[in-house]
C-alpha cells in the first residue's frame, strides 16, 4: 500500500467545517489572530448576557404560545436572580404560592405535564421553546396523551421536577430548560424528563435531551426524541438510568395546518 502524504493533512484541515470547536484556527505568533480573539470575545459575552438576561412572558417572541397555551408564572424559593446563582437548592424547590396555584390551575393525574423553566439561559427558552413546545403538544395529542397545562418557572433548576411532580400527580413530566451558555452557543435547551417524580427524587432518576439549539439537536428531532422516551417510560413504568434511548424512535406527528 502506498502512503499518502496529504492524507492527514487535509482531514485536519476539514476539522473547523466539522465542529464548533476552536481547532486549527491558526495564530500571529504565539497569540491568537484578531479575528479570532474578537470573535471568542464576543462570543464569550453573549454567554454572559444570556445568563443574565431575565425572561419576561410579555416577549414578543413567547407571545404566541403564551396567548396559545395560556401560559402563567411562578416561582421558586430563590427570590432573587441572585440567590438563583447562589444557591441552586432553593431553586430546586416551588414556593408556596407556586404549589397553590399549580394544583388550582393544572389538571392532576395527566399523562404529560410541560414544564418551562429559565433555568441559566433564558435566550434558549426564547429561541428554542416557541417551536419545541407545540410540536410535543401536539405529539402527545397524536399519541392519545392527555397533557397538562404548560407552564412558566422563574429562577429555575431541575430538581423542581419532584415538587411539580406532587403537585400535579402527573405520569411524566417534561422540563424544558436553559442550558449554562457556553462559547458555541447561548441559546441552548435541555429537556429533562422523568416517570412520576416525587420528593428524593435524584438525576439518577431523570432523563435528558440536551443540545436543542440551531446546531444542535433541532425541534423536530427532540419532540421526536422526547416522545420516545415518554413511551419508554410508561411501557417500564419507570425513568432514569436503566432507560436508554431506543434506535426505532416514533416519528413526529405534523403540526396542523
Amino acid at each position: 500500500m502506498t502512503n499518502n502524504p496529504a492524507g492527514p493533512v487535509t482531514e485536519a484541515a476539514a476539522l473547523p467545517s466539522l465542529t464548533p470547536a476552536r481547532v486549527l484556527l491558526g495564530r500571529a505568533g504565539s497569540s491568537y489572530r484578531t479575528s479570532t480573539m474578537l470573535q471568542l470575545r464576543a462570543d464569550h459575552a453573549a454567554a454572559r448576557d444570556a445568563l443574565h438576561e431575565r425572561l419576561e412572558l410579555a416577549d414578543p417572541a413567547m407571545a404566541t404560545i403564551v396567548e396559545r397555551f395560556e401560559l402563567f408564572e411562578v416561582a421558586t424559593q430563590a427570590a432573587t436572580f441572585a440567590e438563583h446563582l447562589a444557591r441552586p437548592d432553593l431553586g430546586r424547590r416551588l414556593d408556596q404560592a407556586a404549589i397553590d396555584r399549580i394544583s388550582t390551575e393544572c389538571p392532576h393525574g395527566v399523562d404529560l405535564q410541560i414544564v418551562i423553566g429559565d433555568g441559566l439561559s433564558s435566550a434558549a427558552v426564547r429561541t428554542q421553546v416557541p417551536e419545541l413546545l407545540p410540536l410535543l403538544v401536539e405529539a402527545a395529542e397524536a399519541r392519545g396523551l392527555s397533557s397538562g397545562r404548560p407552564f412558566f418557572v422563574r429562577n429555575c433548576r431541575v430538581g423542581v421536577l419532584n415538587d411539580i411532580g406532587d403537585a400535579t400527580a402527573a405520569e411524566v413530566v417534561v422540563l424544558l430548560v436553559g442550558e449554562r451558555p457556553g462559547l458555541a452557543t447561548a441559546e441552548s435547551l435541555s429537556a429533562y424528563l422523568a416517570f412520576r417524580p416525587t420528593a428524593g427524587d435524584t438525576d439518577a432518576d431523570r432523563n435528558l435531551i440536551s443540545n436543542i439549539h440551531a446546531g444542535g439537536v433541532s425541534a423536530p428531532d427532540a419532540t421526536r426524541r422526547i416522545m420516545g422516551l415518554v413511551e419508554q417510560f410508561r411501557l417500564h413504568q419507570r425513568s432514569g438510568f436503566e432507560i436508554r434511548e431506543s434506535d426505532a424512535m416514533p416519528a413526529v406527528a405534523p403540526l396542523s395546518e
